[in-house]
């Protein structure tokens, strides 16, 4: 077995991912957290949001440039302004540069 170091960027001792990627958040469902991870390939603005089926915000989980790497953020099903939310499937939305995905969840109670 060959491996091919000339594909492995190396920062810190960290991998640092080649493509930006939003993952399934785990657990899923989830009560009363989930934890949602991304990749960013390189630096980046990056805003990850919650939504409700309607399309509407229900939190910012992040808004700030972040550096190239495996990152997570984990959402503890409130709003905005610190209230729980209702059971039920939520969006999750990032945006890091010209990349944009949205995946879905399920908050039980």
């Amino acid at each position: 077995m060959t491996i091919d170091g000339s594909k492995l960027n190396i920062e810190d001792g960290e991998l640092v991912p080649e493509t930006f990627a939003l993952h399934a958040n785990y657990p899923n469902p989830f009560n009363p957290t989930t934890t949602i991870s991304y990749d960013l390939p390189e630096q980046a603005q990056v805003t990850l949001k919650v939504y409700d089926l309607l399309g509407k915000q229900i939190k910012t989980l992040v808004n700030q440039s972040q550096d190239a790497g495996k990152r997570i953020a984990v959402w503890d099903g409130t709003d905005n302004l610190g209230r729980q939310v209702s059971a039920g499937v939520y969006l999750y939305r990032i945006k890091a540069g010209e990349f944009s995905q949205t995946r879905k969840m399920l908050l039980l109670k």
